[in-house]
């Protein structure tokens, strides 16, 4: 289950008189709506110096995925606030949703990095092409004759009858090349 939504926050700085303002469009990642107006204020403050008090929010719209049936490549460039620097980051990740991409990275962020989801900031996330992927972890995935091995499995009687409580050898569960010759 996907907690993180994608949406587009349109906001503007209250016009005084009769002058117009410029509208002002984020696309945030927030598990809900009040939250994403809340991240859209705190990253407008910073890069536009527009206050809650002297803005106004015209529309936050949840913005839908499209075709989510297929696995894609997502890369998402941050800026973080270390302990003790402010860093930005690119990293990749393999998802069906944009949305499910983004939550692996924080999850990724806040285990290997220490880093909180409020000193996170996402600059962009996009599809990116399999030629284009960069990082071992994805190029690892992008091979058509990838196998993924079950070495210890465990068998199971055919039917119901040949089912017993103990049997009078343990069963082999390793599968290797050596025993099966």
């Amino acid at each position: 289950m996907v907690w993180l939504k994608q949406y587009e926050v349109v906001g503007r700085k209250t016009p005084v008189g009769d002058e117009e303002s410029q509208l002002m469009s984020m696309k945030i990642f927030a598990p809900n709506k009040v939250v994403a107006k809340s991240r859209y204020w705190y990253n407008i403050r910073k890069m536009k110096k527009v206050k809650k008090t002297t803005g106004d929010i015209i529309s936050v719209k949840e913005v839908p995925e499209k075709k989510s049936a297929s696995i894609k490549n997502f890369g998402v460039w941050v800026k973080y606030k270390s302990r003790s620097d402010t860093v930005n980051m690119y990293k990749e990740y393999r998802d069906v949703t944009m949305a499910g991409a983004v939550e692996q990275f924080y999850m990724e962020m806040s285990g290997r990095h220490r880093a909180r989801w409020s000193a996170i900031t996402i600059l962009k996330v996009q599809r990116i092409a399999s030629a284009d992927c960069k990082r071992p972890k994805t190029l690892q995935m992008l091979d058509d004759k990838i196998k993924f091995p079950l070495p210890h499995r465990v068998p199971t009687p055919s039917s119901k009858q040949y089912r017993t409580t103990f049997k009078a050898r343990r069963p082999n569960t390793i599968c290797s090349v050596e025993s099966t010759l």
